[in-house]
């Protein structure tokens, strides 16, 4: 995770604390660099806490990031998985431009529950950026996952898929929310691995190039499983 541990936002599911973030650490991108080249990844999930302080939302804090990992070691998989950077397309390029493989971002929930999930977030525009993404760089696999368990119905559930595959969205991953506290949203329900199998079944039969559903599953969970075309 980059540019610092202090998120301006205060989503209800996530740990993170919200608080004015400090300024961004110039020699960042290439510490996480030579962090990716001790520890020989193969395959880097880059991430970061919103930044709605800065004017780019940190889009050049990721290109710099990456094209640093790049500069390293051309080979290995890269991929981002950012803020919706208020679906500001010139943003969304400035990482694209940086040559990523996979571009991920989260929708997190359906649409119902958007507003009390997430904070500031706007379902469309998070579907607005993963849009974007695929029209500003038909090559890069875009990525989007969803927690449940928050109180979303089943069909809710399938109109977030079918919307995603209208936005291009290439790849989902589908886990159990688990609260980081009790000053945290509820858990309403918890999924039975059975019903996770399920639903992934039905987002492979709507198109996704690769679907992770379970329990356990995070969006960057066994990220390398996928092997995307890499069209460098």
């Amino acid at each position: 995770m980059i540019a610092g541990d202090r998120c301006t936002r205060a989503c209800g599911f996530c740990a993170v604390t919200t608080a004015k973030p400090f300024a961004l650490e110039d020699d960042e991108p290439k510490r996480v660099a030579e962090a990716v080249r001790r520890m020989k990844l193969k395959h880097v999930v880059i991430t970061a806490v919103a930044r709605d302080d800065l004017t780019d939302g940190g889009a050049d804090h990721f290109a710099r990031t990456i094209y640093a990992i790049r500069e390293m070691d051309p080979s290995i998989i890269i991929e981002v998985l950012v803020p919706d950077f208020h679906a500001h397309a010139w943003c969304i390029q400035t990482v694209l431009n940086a040559g990523p493989d996979i571009f991920n971002h989260n929708m997190e929930t359906v649409e119902r529950l958007t507003p009390v999930v997430r904070s500031r977030a706007k379902y469309r525009m998070s579907l607005q950026a993963l849009q974007r993404a695929k029209e500003l760089s038909p090559e890069v696999v875009t990525k989007s996952g969803v927690m449940l368990g928050l109180g979303e119905k089943e069909t809710e559930l399938f109109q977030t898929m079918d919307d995603l595959r209208e936005a291009g969205c290439e790849v989902l991953t589908m886990g159990q929310y688990l609260r980081p506290s009790t000053k945290h949203l509820p858990i309403v329900e918890y999924i039975a691995p059975e019903q996770f199998n399920y639903y992934g079944d039905i987002a492979r039969g709507k198109g996704f190039l690769y679907v992770a559903s379970g329990p356990l599953v995070r969006s960057s969970y066994h990220a390398a499983d996928f092997h995307p075309v890499v069209r460098r």
